[in-house]
């Protein structure tokens, strides 16, 4: 602690970074007339995670669709909607919900609106392979 080179060089020499406040979702997710999609995205280069602050217009719609690979973890933050399963389920700020990977999903989002924040492990990154033998 007494050390005169602590600080920004700690991060650098053992490569962790440091926790801190990355965004305000009640400010970002506010905003009655703010557009659909993502209002923040988690960007550190050294991240494990994924997450995005994603918001659906009133009466928007995330069709149905199947995530083969990740499991994602959504926590609705504003708004209201639907969890589209069989049956369906409603959805209220506050309200935490397990996408297990394979399974069908769809959002719709009622008159106010929803914002929801998602979790995930992140995508390898895209890689060019070459095309195997015909």
């Amino acid at each position: 602690m007494g050390d005169a080179g602590a600080g920004a060089d700690d991060r650098e020499r053992g490569g962790a970074e440091e926790p801190r406040v990355l965004c305000d979702v009640d400010s970002l997710s506010a905003d009655p007339a703010a557009a659909g999609g993502a209002l923040w995205r988690l960007a550190e280069p050294r991240r494990q995670l994924d997450a995005n602050l994603i918001r659906i217009p009133p009466g928007g719609r995330i069709t149905p669709h199947v995530e083969p690979e990740l499991d994602v973890l959504v926590l609705v933050v504003a708004g209201s909607g639907t969890l589209g399963t069989e049956p369906p389920q409603p959805l209220t700020a506050g309200s935490l919900v397990w996408l297990p990977r394979g399974a069908v999903r769809s959002l719709t989002a009622d008159g106010e609106g929803l914002s929801y924040v998602t979790v995930h492990r992140r995508r390898a990154a895209l890689q060019i392979k070459t095309r195997p033998p015909a």
